[in-house]
């Protein structure tokens, strides 16, 4: 006699996906590169303080730490980070030069050295903005030194800042003495990415941009010729500009000089052969209305790769779905055969070998090596393994709703499933809408144990990619200038609203979540409709006058001159969709989640909110988490969040849910 189904209301649906398990396999592998024949990587280990390690696979296929805890491989340059690693193969085995979180110094460390002594450090500590900040290295070591993006900082304010790129000495002279650190360009610009050399090591090539431009708005591609000791001379921009955004430069074997440029309305490739008086008309290799590129929030993101026979590496699609080869003379793509459906922005090649990392609607985040020699590609590290039976993941649905005015509004619709019950007869599903962070970004279809732990309860979830969100060409990223706080909310409510007309969704148990950008979304949804019946709400953006008047860091500073327009001009704008300045238009019920290490959006704009919340009789709750910045990566704090965003849905929606401890609703 097979299993019994039991009739049980949604959300009350037992889970053998709980919050812990939820919270151990969130994050994935990111920064993937090949150390001679090795692949390495760096990976969460959210049980481990949240720290980032550094894995190496062995030849034998063994996966190991390069360094035990509390290392944590990780870089704070633009506070999103960057490549925080490079190593080459030396005398003694690998040598690797790494950024260290807790003190963002770099350091040397050569871990098959008999002996192995402790890394040491290549550069000194600051007092001012946490200390001198690395990323985007690159090994010189003919000339002894490290290469890559400096970020300095001039005074007390988030904005007293300069970035250069930079030699540093590999001897540790510089440890204690900044003034053995070599600059290389003139911080003539506001951000730079980290330097990409020629074979013959004469040319180099980066990226530049100022404020108020972000990355994706415009960039420089910039070039300079090298001295036998690496002296930068004849510097000049070959490529882009204040309305084209160049998001990754490399040098083709043959030194030609390939990019991904958005200059045709999608991040499509480019090559160009570069000379003493500038750049050749670029060629397009593969015109496509899809992405090869993306938005460039940390420093040395790489969706492409240069092969030594002329072939390349890609990552495209619309949002970044597939992993190809791609001939630049036919221009013909070729794609890897495989489950992923969303791969990450990091990508490197070696020989006839491409390392990524991919994901897919029934599995995580794995490393996969793709052998262009054969066309096969197969898992070499982080492989998934079922920790419950699939039955209970959700089965998404990639959808595309009507907007305000008939606009396209992508989302991907994640129903309530679960093996061992069913709803009664009549009700329909809560649904919980999704909004991504950036907004500038993008929401990737693949498995989420977050997701499946409500949708495995009998709560359904749509992931929107509303207008702005990266993915779908420069058009629809457009869609938010100015618009930030109205688009993405009328966005979230059309894909709500669409759902519970289909019958789908229970209209009146509607809910709304999101972080960061996504938190000012669901604010701003809460305050300016009345779709939703409560709302989770975690590190948000909720004063907007105050993000631009010096409460965020720099690198974000002036981004809404382009979501909402210059203040100057509009403060009025600014003053109106604050949800601060209306937290008199919020009735529903809502959990605010914050991190107290947070420097891009401060505890600050939660306590200002909930200031105006008092006294108002509107039930919510206030979790503030020591220890976590932007985004929770402590396991203990993740499971918190989760929990408490159940018992909230629990409460709101009418169901009790098992085995969580009830979260206390203040007014």
């Amino acid at each position: 006699m097979g299993d019994m189904i039991s009739t049980t209301p949604h959300g009350a649906w037992d889970s053998p996906i709980d919050a812990r398990l939820a919270a151990a396999h969130d994050g994935s592998p990111e920064y993937v590169a090949f150390v001679g024949d090795e692949v390495w990587w760096t990976a969460p280990r959210p049980a481990e303080a949240g720290r980032r390690a550094l894995i190496r696979r062995r030849p034998s296929g063994a996966e190991e730490s390069v360094l035990p805890e509390p290392w944590n491989v990780r870089s704070r340059v633009v506070e999103y980070g960057g490549v925080p690693w490079t190593a080459t193969t030396g005398p003694h085995g690998p040598l690797l030069v790494f950024v260290n979180f807790a003190d963002q110094r770099l350091y040397a460390y050569e871990p098959d050295r008999p002996g192995a002594p402790a890394p040491r450090p290549l550069t000194p500590t600051s007092a001012l903005g946490g200390g001198l900040r690395w990323a985007d290295p690159r090994l010189r070591p003919e000339l002894g030194e490290v290469w890559c993006v400096l970020e300095e900082f001039t005074g007390e304010g988030p904005s007293d800042v300069r970035r250069v790129i930079a030699a540093v000495p590999l001897d540790g002279s510089a440890a204690e003495d900044r003034s053995r650190v070599r600059e290389l360009t003139g911080g003539e610009h506001r951000f730079v990415t980290g330097p990409r050399l020629t074979a013959d090591g004469r040319r180099m090539a980066w990226l530049a941009w100022d404020h108020p431009r972000m990355p994706w708005d415009g960039t420089e591609l910039r070039v300079a010729e090298l001295d036998a000791d690496g002296t930068p001379r004849h510097v000049r921009t070959v490529a882009g500009g204040t309305d084209e955004a160049i998001a990754q430069a490399e040098w083709a074997e043959d030194g030609t000089l390939l990019y991904a440029s958005d200059r045709s309305g999608w991040w499509n490739l480019y090559r160009t052969a570069v000379h003493d008086s500038g750049a050749d008309e670029p060629a397009q290799l593969c015109r496509r209305d899809e992405e090869f590129a993306g938005p460039l929030w940390k420093v040395g993101l790489r969706w492409f790769a240069p092969l030594a026979n002329g072939l390349i590496a890609v990552v495209h699609g619309k949002g970044a779905t597939a992993l190809g080869i791609l001939d630049p003379e036919t221009g013909e793509v070729v794609d890897a055969a495989g489950p992923w459906t969303a791969w990450s922005a990091t990508l490197d090649a070696h020989g006839t070998r491409v390392v990524g990392v991919g994901a897919g609607p029934h599995t995580g985040h794995e490393v996969v090596e793709l052998c262009t020699a054969i066309g096969r590609a197969r898992v070499i590290g982080n492989r998934h393994t079922d920790p419950v039976d699939p039955a209970y993941y959700p089965e998404p649905q990639i959808r595309t709703f009507a907007g305000p005015d008939g606009r396209d509004v992508h989302a991907h619709v994640y129903p309530p499933r679960n093996p061992g019950h069913r709803a009664p007869d009549g009700e329909l599903p809560p649904y919980v809408v999704w909004a991504h962070g950036g907004p500038t970004a993008h929401a990737p279809l693949v498995l989420d144990l977050e997701i499946a732990y409500f949708t495995s309860r009998g709560i359904g979830v749509a992931e929107v990619n509303y207008g702005g969100s990266s993915g779908y060409g420069r058009e629809y990223r457009n869609r938010l200038r100015e618009q930030w706080g109205v688009v993405d909310v009328e966005d979230c409510a059309a894909v709500a609203r669409a759902l519970a007309a289909e019958g789908a969704a229970d209209p009146a148990r509607l809910a709304i979540r999101g972080g960061s950008a996504g938190g000012w979304t669901a604010a701003a949804s809460l305050a300016t409709t009345d779709v939703y019946a409560c709302g989770t709400v975690k590190y948000p953006i909720l004063d907007l006058t105050a993000f631009a008047t010096g409460e965020t860091h720099d690198f974000e500073s002036r981004y809404l001159e382009s979501l909402v327009g210059p203040l100057a001009e509009v403060p009025a704008r600014y003053r109106d969709r604050s949800p601060v300045r209306h937290a008199d238009r919020v009735t529903a019920p809502f959990l605010l989640l914050q991190g107290l290490d947070d420097v891009i959006c401060p505890p600050a704009q939660c306590e200002r909110f909930l200031e105006q919340m008092k006294g108002r009789g509107v039930p919510h709750a206030y979790l503030a988490f020591p220890g976590e910045g932007h985004g929770f990566r402590r396991a203990d704090t993740m499971i918190r969040a989760v929990e408490a965003e159940l018992s909230l849905y629990g409460q709101v929606f009418g169901f009790a849910p098992a085995g969580v401890e009830a979260l206390e609703l203040g007014r």
